[in-house]
């Protein structure tokens, strides 16, 4: 699927004037795939995507990768120099650039290289680059939800595939490889993550899948995803081997009820931290309000952790083409936990989920 990086450019280099800084310097990471489409290995050699306000890009790369680079779909969008083994290429970089502007440096940028450019460029200031690019990432575009949508179908196909199978008797580590597989195998690239925590583990929401086996009449969550031509999945369903307890039942109601209450409070212009509110309350009403223990959900991309975040304190208003999960869960450590995951889409009239997964609790052999 093409993407409009030529777009992208202009408009980051546009929101970079506005936001009064004199660049951009973008290393690998998922800002460069973003911008141009290239996606070369972080390194120790210094790469980096230069963005200045009202000029045209420069692509700074090791001499042995420029023909890599220059293949690549930056190749047609951006200028490229290339720095030779025993220059300093930290000079390169600041001979582009005003050495007493403000920048902004890719958040994921190695401590080595922005002691590099400090280095040598002793009267610039360097800020988070999320500042600009997070607010030109976080709105998805028409392929890119298309992208998100068919990694979810994915993800729900999988998640069918496996429950099918059977879990009772089966170690965390079976299931939770095959999930890995069936990710794969129903279309995405690659797995990413995969949390298996049956019983007690089930309370840990990050439980590393071990040699535990699953046991009947105990709840299993299962939360996993991959990527598909760049973009992520993630989605979480627990579920009963057997006939669930009623308080098994019960708390994995109320879960669902909170994830409801989320998505219907998602709609253009309310703030992201409303939509956890929403999930929160329920919980909270319910009497296990401590027992929820992390945000309501994550922006979704290129990453599988991204703006915006449903959390508390998050003021930002949600717009249109802003991709994120729901996650909202309870915990009851040393006895079993709860969480339904979706990723959803804002749109004109309110959320639209990719994931179609029903929500009611799967009882499964």
């Amino acid at each position: 699927m093409a993407h409009d990086y030529a777009g992208r450019l202009s408009r980051a280099g546009e929101a970079t004037g506005r936001s009064e800084l004199a660049g951009l310097i973008v290393t690998p990471s998922a800002d460069l795939i973003y911008l141009t489409g290239y996606d070369p290995p972080p390194l120790e050699r210094l790469t980096t995507l230069i963005v200045r306000p009202g000029r045209e890009p420069v692509l700074v790369v090791p001499e042995l990768e420029r023909p890599r680079a220059a293949a690549s779909s930056a190749g047609e969008l951006v200028e490229i120099e290339a720095w030779r083994d025993g220059d300093d290429p930290y000079q390169t970089v600041a001979g582009l650039l005003d050495p007493n502007g403000e920048y902004g440096a890719t958040d994921s940028m190695w401590a080595s290289h922005l002691l590099g450019l400090q280095g040598s460029m002793a009267g610039a200031r360097f800020v988070p680059g999320s500042r600009v690019l997070s607010k030109l990432r976080c709105r998805k575009d028409s392929g890119e939800i298309q992208l998100l949508s068919r990694a979810s179908r994915s993800a729900d196909e999988t998640f069918r595939q496996v429950i099918r199978e059977g879990l009772e008797g089966k170690t965390e580590a079976q299931i939770a490889d095959a999930l890995a597989t069936r990710l794969v195998k129903t279309g995405h690239d690659a797995a990413l993550f995969w949390i298996v925590g049956s019983g007690p583990n089930g309370a840990s929401p990050h439980h590393d899948p071990g040699e535990r086996e699953i046991r009947h009449g105990e709840s299993v969550v299962m939360d996993f995803g991959g990527r598909m031509k760049g973009y992520c999945s993630d989605m979480t369903r627990t579920v009963a081997v057997g006939e669930p307890s009623e308080e098994l039942k019960e708390v994995h109601e109320i879960v669902r009820e909170a994830h409801e209450a989320a998505f219907q409070a998602v709609r253009p212009g309310v703030p992201a931290e409303e939509v956890d509110r929403a999930a929160r309350s329920i919980i909270d009403d319910a009497g296990y309000g401590l027992a929820f223990i992390h945000r309501t959900g994550h922006g979704i991309g290129l990453e599988e952790h991204e703006a915006p975040y449903l959390v508390g304190g998050n003021g930002e208003l949600l717009q249109t083409g802003m991709c994120f999960s729901i996650e909202p869960g309870i915990y009851l450590e040393g006895r079993f936990g709860v969480r339904i995951e979706d990723i959803v889409t804002v749109t004109e009239t309110g959320g639209r989920r990719f994931n179609t997964t029903p929500h009611e609790m799967a009882t499964v052999r």
